[in-house]
């Protein structure tokens, strides 16, 4: 498990990285919050550790861009903020758990603990490709926290190549495994299905996901 620390106090940081380490987890800290998103863009942590009050990005900042660029990222902070109104804030804003200073390193590790087993519970229900998760209970997509209006065929078919996310899968083996049908060789479902569900999941946003590969077929993965 990887976690990451964002604080701004040498020591505060240090003492958590080694409880952490102690405790067979990979950390890297970062003292700000600029270098906080920029080791967020660069590594996949399970769990970040956030501090609100940092220099450049406070943790409000830092949240907001960890909730848009990767949204099953589980964050707890770790902060003197102690007032009833910032710790509803940050739990509304998204956070999985909220602890005041001074704290006692038993419980930062019991919190982080319990935050992911929850994540672990949870995730076989979740898909998380980049920005684009998809939520397979509630049979909802989103990317960048912006729901997708899908149908219930378009939520089928990006789900079955979510699950094989880097696999190129033929038009027949998506026709067979989303419509139960083996298609005749000159239908163009697949495609217009395809060209449809890029739509909404791909034509809105910069970096796109589902990709052609010529003579063979789709594949979804984040390039």
């Amino acid at each position: 498990m990887r976690i990451l620390i964002v604080e701004d106090e040498p020591k505060t940081a240090a003492y958590l990285a080694k409880g952490l380490r102690d405790n067979n987890f990979i950390v890297n800290i970062a003292s700000d919050g600029e270098e906080g998103k920029a080791l967020i863009t660069q590594e996949h942590y399970d769990l970040i550790v956030l501090d609100i009050m940092l220099p450049k990005y406070n943790g409000w900042e830092v949240l907001s861009f960890i909730r848009q660029s990767q949204p099953a990222t589980r964050i707890l902070f770790l902060t003197a903020r102690d007032q009833v109104e910032d710790r509803v804030k940050g739990l509304e804003l998204g956070a999985d758990d909220y602890l005041v200073r001074p704290f006692a390193f038993s419980e930062v590790l019991a919190r982080i603990r319990s935050i992911l087993r929850r994540s672990s519970t949870n995730q076989s229900n979740i898909i998380c490709i980049g920005d684009l998760v998809i939520d397979l209970l509630k049979h909802k997509a989103t990317r960048g926290n912006i729901r997708l209006d899908l149908t219930a065929k378009e939520f089928t078919l990006l789900t079955f190549l979510a699950q094989h996310t880097q696999e190129v899968l033929s038009r027949t083996l998506i026709s067979e495994r989303v419509w139960d049908i083996n298609f005749d060789s000159d239908t163009n479902v697949v495609d217009v299905s395809i060209r449809r569900l890029r739509q909404k999941v791909d034509d809105p946003f910069e970096k796109k996901l589902i990709h052609t590969v010529r003579g063979v077929g789709y594949v979804l993965e984040e390039c």
